[in-house]
């Protein structure tokens, strides 16, 4: 069987909360770090979150 084409990644947040989001991408067509702006609940606000990997 062939391997999945996506991959499961951590955005972590820049407010140093220590929240995160777990979502998945394809890197074949997303070669770059991803990087969107969602709502952080320890924080209360909306900050950007980074990709990270899962350890």
């Amino acid at each position: 069987m062939a391997k999945p084409s996506t991959i499961t990644i951590k955005l972590q947040s820049t407010a140093d909360t220590g929240f995160y989001y777990v979502t998945s991408k394809n890197p074949r067509k997303t070669t770059e770090k991803m990087e969107m702006k969602k709502y952080d609940p320890v924080a209360r606000k909306h900050v950007v979150f980074r990709e990270a990997k899962i350890k």
